[in-house]
């Protein structure tokens, strides 16, 4: 371990970002020792963790500047251009030598500029996605993918320790990132097969309980999608990870891919059944998915067609 490790007595944390992912993380930071502060758009969220002890700034900018780390965690590529270019933005005020973590999903594209901004600024950045919802947030049990310096991906091993399970330097700037999508093609793909395969089941006479038991037991069903079975069981698509959100990774997906040259035809055709489900329940996890597939398999027989 490095001399110049974080250090959780004596670094200053800035976290920007309170969404559904942001706050579970700032919390879990703040309960586990690190001095954080917190900046979030709307300001509401922030006053809801101050009575957690999480004090907040007004500015994003005033948060850049009295920090040793910031850490973002941010909804998308137009929320995180802004916080970070926009004349009172991070880059106005952060001071050369402060280590940026940025979490949030975005196109490489965006990420490699971050990085290019950033090292021209004397800041270490790194790009460190998050595989994992919720409740691996709040279990300390995230997959961490990161891209940038390896020193600097080094130092900041105290803060991975207090929220994940695991971490990978994948590479250069932007590498955690493009990790991070091919992981959520996968996310997405995986999902919409399990929510065929439930109405597959259902519509030759298995029951769901016994259905989703049996499949949870199998060698096909990713861990992390197991997590997802009790809620179908359920009927509860509270979200953990809303579809909104996969069905803007998909978009990041297909960018990357068009630009890369990459052909993902079995993942063209996810996206757009995304896409329509998104429409209909985007708010709600991505497990929901599973309900609009079987109205779908309602509207799409022929009126002729009986039914078992």
């Amino acid at each position: 371990m490095l001399e110049t490790t974080v250090n959780k007595e004596t670094a200053k944390l800035g976290f920007i970002g309170l969404g559904l992912m942001g706050s579970r993380l700032a919390r879990r930071l703040h309960t586990l020792g690190w001095k954080v502060e917190a900046w979030n758009r709307n300001p509401e969220p922030a006053r809801a963790l101050k009575q957690e002890g999480i004090g907040s700034v007004r500015a994003v900018a005033q948060l850049a500047a009295s920090s040793d780390v910031l850490i973002s965690c941010l909804a998308n590529d137009t929320a995180v251009h802004s916080v970070y270019f926009d004349r009172d933005g991070v880059f106005s005020e952060v001071k050369p030598g402060t280590i940026i973590v940025e979490m949030s999903t975005i196109s490489p594209e965006l990420s490699q500029r971050l990085h290019d901004r950033a090292a021209r600024r004397g800041v270490h950045f790194l790009d460190v996605a998050i595989s994992g919802s919720t409740p691996a947030v709040d279990a300390g049990t995230l997959t961490l993918l990161a891209g940038g310096d390896r020193t600097t991906f080094e130092r900041c091993i105290p803060l991975y320790e207090s929220l994940a399970k695991q971490w990978f330097l994948i590479g250069p700037g932007a590498s955690g990132i493009q990790m991070k999508l091919v992981v959520n093609l996968l996310l997405g793909v995986n999902m919409q097969a399990i929510a065929e395969g439930i109405s597959l089941g259902e519509h030759l006479g298995i029951d769901r309980s016994v259905l989703l038991d049996v499949l949870s037991k199998t060698a096909v069903i990713a861990p992390a999608l197991v997590g997802k079975f009790q809620k179908i069981k359920d009927n509860d698509y509270a979200p953990q990870f809303p579809m909104r959100l996969m069905s803007k990774d998909m978009d990041l997906v297909a960018e990357a891919a068009s630009i890369a040259g990459a052909e993902l035809p079995v993942t063209n055709v996810a996206h757009s059944l995304l896409s329509a489900a998104v429409a209909y329940s985007g708010d709600l996890d991505l497990s929901a998915i599973t309900p609009f597939v079987a109205d779908l398999s309602v509207a799409m027989r022929r009126p002729d067609e009986k039914v078992a």
